[in-house]
């Protein structure tokens, strides 16, 4: 088989892991909105999907807890549920892309072969799903942030929203989660002949290759 295909399938898998942590970054954040002021210059404040910070002109950062579930605004509670699905259909696409790929040595049998790529596939529609999954949330609190930004309707005088860094964050591990889906499921439809050698394997030449010379063949004359 191409060796190309065993490089989509270790960079695919890496890949995926990079986005997963930068999914889980961007869960954990407390950046994904940011508001300063004139009035209070010595102070900015932070929105997360798990509390508020306030940071102070020294660095020292205090952040508070949301209060109750139900009494977070809709585009945060949709952001949560949405980050956090992100966060275990990135997992479930590893734990499939991984036995799925042909330098770990699993999937014993006639079938080997069949089970490998179906695990393999699976990973990568996983992983296409995670990117799909955990872009949404942040594009939706980006376009309702830019929207609120220039509301007309809200004096000028009126702190606004800005973008933080969480949401560029997110951004980059939806584009990777699906960068890795897509290298996984080309490494799938690539994929021709035998799989790639695993490590330590030696294949065998010699007479067993050879009919004529293997010793069920030789035949002695008098």
């Amino acid at each position: 088989m191409d060796p190309s295909v065993c490089v989509l399938e270790l960079l695919g898998v890496s890949l995926s892991l990079t986005a997963w942590l930068g999914s889980l970054t961007t869960t954990l954040m407390s950046r994904w909105l940011t508001l300063s002021t004139e009035l209070l210059p010595a102070e900015s404040y932070e929105l997360g999907l798990w509390g508020t910070c306030v940071v102070q002109e020294l660095g020292i950062l205090e952040c508070r807890p949301y209060d109750s579930l139900l009494g977070l605004p809709p585009d945060i509670r949709l952001a949560r549920i949405l980050m956090l699905a992100t966060l275990v259909t990135g997992v479930m696409g590893l734990m499939l892309a991984i036995p799925g790929i042909y330098v770990v040595n699993s999937c014993r049998g006639t079938d080997s072969l069949v089970a490998k790529r179906t695990l393999k596939m699976l990973g990568g529609t996983m992983c296409l799903a995670a990117g799909i999954l955990g872009l949404v949330p942040v594009s939706y609190v980006a376009h309702l942030t830019v929207l609120r930004f220039f509301d007309e309707s809200v004096p000028d005088v009126v702190p606004r929203w800005e973008f933080g860094e969480a949401l560029f964050w997110g951004w980059a591990a939806s584009f990777l989660h699906l960068v890795s889906g897509s290298l996984l499921l080309t490494s799938c439809f690539c994929l021709q002949g035998e799989p790639c050698p695993l490590p330590g394997s030696i294949p065998l030449r010699g007479t067993r290759d050879n009919p004529e010379t293997s010793p069920e063949r030789r035949t002695e004359y008098v």
